[in-house]
């Protein structure tokens, strides 16, 4: 059945006219009145609901029966990911969100290539923000991480944070997988440079705000590697439940 994200209140018996991009997408799949659509607005659950009038730009439906199911992670996952190259970033933030990630959030850092600001950057928020909506209808979550505004990374490293800091650096003594099987399911960043990584200096000031550094193990991986395998490493080893 098709999955359409809706950020509007849904109630069961409620007749709605679906988004513009809702619409767009009905007409894409070629939908028919009569035919069965799950909506979900971000808060919990999801609804099936009957299309009831497709016009050309315009779509109906009314909402008939509620879910309480969700396919979130029992611990909050976030990934601070520094600015990659080219179109790297669409496919993390595509396949971080099908990983369970809770948040994500982009970082500039010293040897990042890409340099965002102003109206570009508001371009780029806005892009990623749709390839999360699109990642989440399609993967079958309920709920859409939450997707922080581009940060200067030594900034964003003295803030304080509740989450446990997991700086990934082929510098690190442990592996991820070595110190996550001695540690319970809990909330946790982890912290990705750019191409090059970080320099030593990024790392000796992260560790100093209480950032522990742990390697993937004996080989390098690319930036748009690292974050999406320590993220499917942590689903692996602490489970889903």
């Amino acid at each position: 059945m098709p999955r359409f994200f809706c950020p509007q209140a849904l109630s069961i018996g409620a007749s709605l006219a679906l988004p513009d991009h809702v619409a767009h997408h009905i007409q894409v799949l070629r939908l028919q009145p009569g035919d069965h659509v799950t909506l979900f607005n971000g808060e919990g659950g999801e609804y099936t609901a009957t299309l009831t009038a497709i016009e050309k730009k315009r779509a109906h439906a009314e909402v008939k029966t509620f879910s309480p199911r969700e396919a979130e992670l029992p611990y909050a996952l976030t990934l601070a990911q520094a600015l990659p190259e080219g179109s790297k970033m669409d496919w993390i933030v595509e396949k971080a969100v099908e990983l369970g990630a809770t948040a994500l959030v982009p970082l500039a850092a010293q040897r990042c290539v890409v340099k965002l600001s102003g109206e570009r950057a508001e371009k780029k928020q806005a892009h990623w923000q749709g390839i999360v909506q699109s990642a989440v209808e399609q993967c079958g979550r309920n709920r859409l991480p939450h997707l922080a505004e581009l940060a200067e990374f030594r900034r964003w490293i003295g803030q304080s944070d509740l989450h446990r800091r997991i700086l990934l650096s082929p510098r690190g003594e442990q592996p991820l997988s070595a110190w996550a099987r001695h540690h319970p399911p809990q909330a946790v960043t982890l912290v990705v440079g750019p191409e090059g990584g970080f320099n030593e200096e990024e790392e000796q000031l992260a560790c100093a705000q209480g950032a522990l550094m742990l390697s993937m193990g004996p080989r390098v991986l690319r930036t748009e590697t690292a974050g999406l395998a320590a993220l499917a490493a942590l689903n692996a080893i602490w489970g889903e439940m």
